[in-house]
C-alpha cells in the first residue's frame, strides 16, 4: 500500500534564470536549487496524470486527477478517472478509499525510520542533498531541468526517483519513480499553484457509510 502512495505523489520557487541555451548545472547544485525553492513552498494544489508500467503489464495506465499538498504530513489525491479513489492524509492518518470495490484501508503515517525517503521530502520533512545521491543526464528537455536521485539509504517501494523542474522557477512539472522491479509511475503536473494556504479541514476524510474497513 505505501508502495502505491509513493507512486503518488511532489513540487518546488527561487534562484536565478537558467537560459535553455545554458550548460547542464552540476546534479549537487541542481538539488541543492530545487530544496531550496521547496522550502519556501507550504503548500500546493495541480492537476496530475499519471502513467504507470509494470513488468507483467508493460503498455501503459494512464489515470487523472486533483492533487493537493500542506507540510506538514498533509495530501489528497482525488483520482477522476476510472475508479475514483482516493488516498488522503490529515498528518496522522491515511485513508486508501476505492469507492468499487467498497472498502478504506486506515493505516496511521509511519514515523522514523519507517517513513520512505521520498515522502518525507513531499511532507517537508526530508532533504534532497541529505537524502539522495543526485545525477543529471548530458540531454535536457527544453525548458526544463531533470534530476535522478537514488536514495542514501535502501528504500522497500522504489530504487529511484526523478523530479522535472521548470528551469526559470524550479516549480514542479513532473515526477518519475522506478521500483526496481520494471515498473515505473511517471506524473505530469499542469495549473500547479504554490502557497494557496490550504486548511486543515481541506484534508479531512469522512469513511462512507456501509464500507468495509480495513487496518
Amino acid at each position: 500500500m505505501r508502495a502505491r502512495l509513493l507512486t503518488l505523489t511532489i513540487a518546488l520557487a527561487s534562484g536565478g534564470l537558467l537560459a535553455a541555451s545554458q550548460a547542464v548545472p552540476p546534479a549537487a547544485d541542481l538539488a541543492a536549487r530545487i530544496q531550496s525553492h521547496y522550502d519556501t513552498v507550504k503548500d500546493f494544489t495541480a492537476d496530475f496524470t499519471l502513467s504507470h508500467t509494470s513488468s507483467l503489464f508493460p503498455r501503459a495506465v494512464t489515470e487523472r486527477g486533483r492533487v493537493k499538498i500542506k507540510k506538514p504530513g498533509r495530501m489528497r489525491w482525488d483520482y477522476t478517472t476510472d475508479q475514483k479513489q482516493q488516498f488522503v492524509s490529515d498528518g496522522t492518518t491515511l485513508y486508501s478509499y476505492f469507492p468499487r470495490d467498497r472498502y478504506v484501508v486506515v493505516q496511521p503515517i509511519p514515523r522514523g525510520d519507517d517513513v520512505p525517503t521520498a515522502l518525507l521530502f513531499l511532507t517537508g520533512r526530508g532533504n534532497l542533498s541529505r537524502d539522495f545521491t543526485p545525477a543529471v543526464a548530458a540531454t535536457q528537455p527544453d525548458g526544463e531541468w531533470q534530476v535522478e536521485l537514488t536514495p542514501k539509504k535502501r528504500q522497500a517501494e522504489y530504487t529511484k526517483l526523478r523530479l522535472d523542474v521548470d528551469r526559470a522557477s524550479f516549480t514542479l512539472r513532473g515526477m518519475m519513480v522506478d521500483d526496481g522491479q520494471g515498473g515505473t509511475s511517471t506524473y505530469r503536473f499542469a495549473n500547479l499553484r504554490e502557497n494557496q494556504r490550504l486548511t486543515d479541514k481541506e484534508f479531512g476524510f469522512e469513511i462512507p457509510k456501509g464500507v468495509e474497513i480495513k487496518r
